[in-house]
């Protein structure tokens, strides 16, 4: 038996069934690659789902790291860090917001912008949270309510009250929000866990001004879109222009693999949250917060949100160019793409893909999510082709 298939083996005695067999057991990484456990490479254009933002052990973040568990790990929030503050600053410079909430992980950062919705609708009179349908924004409860995915919340009926889905569409929105009893709307930029599935054009800038005038809270989730992965920092900062949301959540490439969450929140928004409302144990440890530091100084450094831009569209190019009769269509924005296919093979097109030694996600049945490093060149686009044409051309042939 192959060194993996023990780990399997092993994986599945102990651990509970929440994710199915591993489609590979991963032991090292270098740059966009990694190796499995029986020595076999992989070209990686999934990064940990949008998660990796520099790679696979980049020496920025390993410097950073090591650095710091040699320092100081964890302290606990009854004190601060220097790199506590020095990452609150750095988000509040990049996304032009005014205070942070620190998290573990991207649904910690939305219980946060729940309880935030929540002040302000027990400060002006509105109970009910809105979000799109189709949404993911976790799998906490509050988090879940949220989601816009009624076969993961049947399960764990009832989901928390006052919380409803619309349809991404400006004129549905108008509508619930004219009720006068909505508090926030919670809006991803770009639909990662629906396949990578672009908002109608102008959605969001609509969205801001309709929240506004209606006395409603925008929090846009920016856990897949943020850190440079569109080419923007944030996504929001393309669709608003010049505008803002009132919070933003992030978490996933502003780690670059270490696990670290934040809310930012703008303006009045700022000040809802106040002493004992909400906590976080590890929530901005100055081991976290160091990484985080690390990632998004380097993604700056290097050039790695204007590299995303740019290998983002040869992306885009590249996987029209193949030219399969599976492909449909390829939305989404620098290196987060959603290639739509034509029957329900994504599966067999992920399967197909690894085979040969590449990593693809099939986001649902019909979509494959890319999601690279950011460090991505054209090295790596070289690579990819020919391994993404063969996984196309094998479930073309042959379905099943």
């Amino acid at each position: 038996m192959s060194e993996t298939a023990t780990l399997q083996e092993r994986y599945a005695r102990v651990m509970m069934r929440t994710f199915g067999t591993p489609q590979a057991v991963l032991v090292r990484g270098e740059g966009a690659r990694v190796w499995d456990a029986d020595g076999r490479e992989y070209v990686d254009f999934l990064a940990g789902i949008a998660v990796n933002a520099l790679g696979h052990a980049h020496p920025a973040f390993v410097d950073a790291v090591a650095g710091q568990a040699a320092t100081l790990a964890h302290v606990s929030n009854y004190f601060a860090t220097p790199a506590q503050v020095v990452l609150a600053e750095r988000l509040v410079r990049l996304t032009g917001g005014d205070r942070v909430f620190f998290a573990n992980s991207g649904t910690e950062a939305i219980e946060a912008g729940v309880k935030l919705a929540r002040l302000h609708g027990a400060a002006t009179g509105r109970a009910r949270i809105l979000s799109l349908s189709g949404s993911f924004h976790g799998r906490t409860m509050g988090a879940l309510s949220i989601t816009g995915k009624p076969a993961l919340q049947e399960p764990f009926a009832p989901m928390l009250a006052g919380t409803a889905q619309v349809a991404p569409d400006l004129a549905a929105v108008e509508a619930e929000l004219a009720a006068g009893d909505v508090a926030a709307l919670f809006v991803e930029p770009i639909q990662g866990e629906a396949g990578v599935v672009d908002l109608p054009d102008g959605f969001l800038a609509g969205a801001r001004e309709l929240t506004a005038r209606h006395g409603a809270l925008l929090v846009v989730d920016e856990i897949q879109t943020g850190a440079g992965r569109t080419g923007d920092w944030f996504a929001f900062q393309r669709d608003l222009g010049h505008g803002l949301p009132d919070a933003v959540a992030m978490a996933k490439g502003m780690g670059g693999g270490f696990p670290i969450g934040a809310l930012v929140a703008f303006g009045a928004a700022a000040e809802l949250l106040g002493p004992g409302h909400h906590g976080s144990t590890f929530g901005g440890n100055p081991l976290a917060a160091a990484a985080a530091n690390a990632v998004l100084g380097e993604i700056e450094r290097a050039g790695l949100v204007e590299n995303a831009r740019v290998q983002g569209a040869a992306l885009r190019e590249a996987v029209l160019a193949i030219g399969s009769p599976l492909v449909t269509d390829v939305q989404g924005a620098g290196l987060l793409l959603g290639v739509g296919l034509a029957r329900p093979v994504a599966a067999r097109v992920a399967r197909e893909a690894l085979e040969r030694g590449l990593i693809v996600n099939a986001a649902g049945e019909s979509r494959i999510r890319l999601a690279p490093p950011l460090i991505i060149g054209e090295a790596e686009l070289a690579a990819f082709v020919p391994l993404f044409t063969a996984a196309l051309a094998a479930a073309q042939k042959d379905p099943a």
